[in-house]
């Protein structure tokens, strides 16, 4: 799979720009602020319909504008199709697929299936449980883009169910008797949990899948400075090893019970795969925490590299995107990690100095100016 064409307007700071990009290689340089990282932001959005530096979508628009534009032309397998989405903050993003009209934005999950590591991902290792969920979520919708769909089911019932429990806390806080009523409860407790027991079947699926890519990328990364493990850890006490729907289903209804009077004292939702994390481990130590600057940059490097590998065993060749990457590496890392990702069948590299690029990914190269985008080699 490869990007053949990107297209953008009104997006960030391009008012409108087209680039042609090649398979293997495409190396953007340009000086820090010019626009590198807008364009693999673009496609980035295309592959998972989220930004990976922003939780909302208006400053993705041009300042000025009302809505922005991503096109672009994927080919797999020899066919190309054309996939176009149009931001409107606010409101439902409109879609299109072979300029078709697609009924939800989100159906053009799938069309475009991209890794990116970026800056941001130290936050993997070092930041809050939210970064690593989101983690395996964006990955598991790239291995399955169904699970778009029981990712949103289940935050629209969390949400809808905090919503009913925050009312209650607060009419009780005034003495109020309005806004009390917990009647329909259980309804959302019901809910909870088949939504909550299909995200956490996958996610448990996904750990199991990625824990031995992680090892060994890190591996090859850090060139065996220590061990990397991942293993997940759920809110709720589950039967041991299982990914069982019906088991996970009575697990988080068993929790939601015993935690009742607990969620309903402090008006939000306690238990769930929402509160769950993913625990990161270099050797029988934490990540987090412990884990100096270069480890930890080795190790959200890690992360990004076993969900590729993880999706090229699944027989599906994404493309790759490495943004600013290499000037924090220093130079056998560099090498290492030019040798993890040559074979890549697209690869994407921006950089605001050429030298720090491996010559073996020199490839294709474009300089990024202000507002435009020129192929230069």
């Amino acid at each position: 799979m490869y990007v053949r064409r990107l297209e953008l307007v009104d997006f960030r700071s391009y008012e409108r720009v087209g680039v042609d990009l090649e398979p293997g290689p495409n190396v953007l340089v340009g000086a820090n602020g010019v626009g590198k990282t807008n364009l693999v932001e673009a496609l980035g959005y295309v592959a998972t319909l989220d930004s990976h530096r922003v939780a909302t979508d208006a400053p993705l628009v041009r300042m000025g504008a009302t809505s922005a534009v991503i096109r672009c032309a994927v080919v797999h397998e020899g066919r190309e199709l054309l996939v176009e989405l149009e931001i409107v903050p606010g409101k439902a993003n409109r879609a299109r697929l072979g300029r078709s009209p697609a009924r939800r934005a989100r159906d053009v999950l799938g069309a475009l299936r991209l890794v990116l590591f970026a800056p941001e991902d130290l936050e993997l290792v070092r930041g809050d449980p939210a970064e690593r969920r989101r983690y395996l979520d964006d990955l598991l919708v790239t291995r399955q883009p169904r699970y778009a769909g029981v990712r949103a089911d289940y935050e629209r019932v969390v949400k809808q169910r905090n919503a009913l429990l925050r009312t209650a806390y607060l009419a009780r806080k005034t003495g109020g008797s309005r806004g009390g009523d917990l009647s329909t409860l259980a309804v959302w407790d019901t809910h909870l949990a088949h939504h909550g027991a299909e995200l956490l079947a996958g996610r448990l699926e996904l750990v199991a899948a990625l824990t031995p890519h992680v090892a060994k990328a890190y591996d090859a990364v850090a060139a065996g400075r220590g061990a990397a493990g991942i293993a997940y850890r759920p809110s709720v006490e589950l039967p041991e090893a299982t990914t069982d729907r019906a088991a996970l289903v009575e697990a988080l209804a068993a929790a939601l019970t015993a935690n009742r009077s607990a969620e309903v004292e402090r008006g939000t939702t306690l238990v769930g795969p929402h509160r769950d994390d993913l625990a990161l481990t270099l050797g029988p130590l934490p990540a987090k925490g412990y884990a100096s600057h270069g480890e930890s940059w080795s190790y959200a490097l890690a992360l990004r590299l076993a969900g590729y590998d993880l999706l090229r065993a699944d027989g599906i060749e994404p493309v790759l995107v490495l943004d600013d990457v290499f000037a924090e590496l220093d130079a056998g890392r560099r090498e290492r990690l030019a040798e993890l990702v040559g074979g890549a069948s697209q690869l994407l590299v921006t950089c605001a100095v050429d030298d720090d690029v491996p010559a073996t990914l020199r490839g294709t190269r474009y300089a990024v100016g202000e507002g435009t985008v020129r192929r230069v080699g």
